[in-house]
C-alpha cells in the first residue's frame, strides 16, 4: 500500500522522519475534513450526519457536491473496516434513489445555478480511512460505483494527509437522467459551441496533438482520466488539470490547477481565469495548437502535479 512519509530537519542538519498517527476519535476527522473539504477534496459541504430515512436506517457522513457537478458521499473511519465497501454500494444506492431530495439540499446550501449543475451520470463514494485491506483494493476495481479510497494520517504540529489509494475507474454513464437529457437537448439547440469531449470524439485536427497532451498529463503517477461532459478531467483527489476542444481554432484548452500570480501570464499562450466564466476547473489557462506550445507548456504542467 502507498505510504506517505513525512521528514523535519533536526537541529543538525539531518532529516528525520515524522511518525503518522490515527486520530483518537472519529469524528476530529469529519470535522477537520468538513471544515476543509473544497481545500483538500475539491468537494463542496452540504451536510453533515445526514439521514437516509426509514428503509435505508443510515446516517451519511458527510455529503457534498464535487468540482464536476457529480454528487458525493464522504465516510470516515478511524482505522480500517471490513464493511467500508458494502456501506459505500448502499449509500449510492440510497443517493440513486433520492435525487429531487439531494436537488433540494443543493439548492437550499448552494443556490439554483449549483443545483442546476448537477451531473447524475456519476455519483462517487469517498471512503477517508486509516488503513484499507487488499480485498478491498481489488473490490474496489470490480464494482461498477464510482468509489475513491483515501489513506489519512495526521502528523505533530497539526499536519494532516491524505493520499488517493485507489478508485474504480468508472466512467459517466451512456444513459443520463431525463433531467441530463432535457439540459443537453437545451444545449444541442443553442448556437453551435467550439466544445467537443469524452472518447472518440477528439476532432481529428487534433488527435495527434491530444494524444502528445494525454502522455504528457499522465505521466505523473496515479492520474484518472475522466471524460465528463464538457471537458474531460484529469484528477487525483482534485482536478489538476481540464481539457476543452477548440477545433474551429485547432486549438486546445487546458485549465490548470495553478496560481496564475506564480505563472509569467503570455498573450494568446496563457490567461488568469479567476472571475472568468469557463467550462472545466483551474484557474490558470493554457492555449495549445502544436506541439511547441505543449513543449513550452511541459513545465506549467509539471508544477500542477507537483503541488496536486
Amino acid at each position: 500500500m502507498a505510504e506517505l512519509m513525512l521528514f523535519r530537519r533536526d537541529a543538525s542538519g539531518r532529516d528525520v522522519e515524522l511518525p503518522g498517527s490515527t486520530v483518537a476519535l472519529e469524528v476530529e476527522l469529519q470535522r477537520r475534513v468538513e471544515a476543509g473539504m473544497e481545500q483538500m477534496l475539491g468537494i463542496r459541504f452540504l451536510a453533515s450526519e445526514y439521514p437516509t430515512g426509514p428503509w435505508h436506517r443510515g446516517r451519511i457522513d458527510s455529503l457534498g457536491l464535487d468540482e464536476n457537478g457529480s454528487p458525493v458521499v464522504i465516510e470516515y473511519k478511524k482505522g480500517s473496516d471490513s464493511g467500508v465497501l458494502s456501506q459505500a454500494v448502499s449509500y449510492l444506492s440510497w443517493l440513486d434513489s433520492a435525487h429531487y431530495e439531494f436537488d433540494a439540499l443543493v439548492r437550499r446550501v448552494l443556490g439554483p445555478e449549483a443545483a442546476e449543475s448537477i451531473d447524475w451520470r456519476c455519483p462517487r463514494m469517498v471512503c477517508i480511512a486509516a488503513s484499507f485491506s487488499p480485498h478491498d483494493r481489488v473490490a474496489v476495481q470490480r464494482l461498477p460505483e464510482r468509489i475513491d479510497l483515501v489513506r489519512y494520517r495526521v502528523f505533530e504540529g497539526g499536519l494532516l494527509s491524505l493520499l488517493l489509494v485507489d478508485s474504480s475507474p468508472r466512467s459517466p454513464s451512456a444513459a443520463p437522467s431525463r433531467r441530463d437529457r432535457e439540459r443537453d437537448a437545451v444545449v444541442d439547440s443553442a448556437p453551435a459551441a467550439p466544445v467537443l469531449v469524452g472518447p472518440g470524439l477528439v476532432p481529428e485536427c487534433l488527435r495527434d496533438l491530444y494524444a502528445e497532451l494525454d502522455d504528457a498529463l499522465t505521466a505523473w503517477g496515479e492520474v484518472e482520466v475522466a471524460p465528463l461532459r464538457h471537458y474531460i478531467a484529469y484528477r487525483r483527489l482534485v482536478n489538476v488539470a481540464s481539457v476543452i476542444f477548440r477545433p474551429k481554432h485547432e486549438a486546445i484548452l487546458v485549465y490548470l490547477r495553478l496560481d496564475p500570480d506564480t505563472v509569467a501570464l503570455e498573450e494568446g499562450f496563457t490567461r488568469d481565469m479567476r472571475g472568468i466564466g469557463h467550462l472545466g476547473t483551474g484557474n490558470l489557462e493554457v492555449r495549445l495548437a502544436s506541439a511547441a506550445g505543449l513543449e513550452k507548456a511541459a513545465p506549467l504542467i509539471r508544477r500542477a502535479f507537483e503541488a496536486a
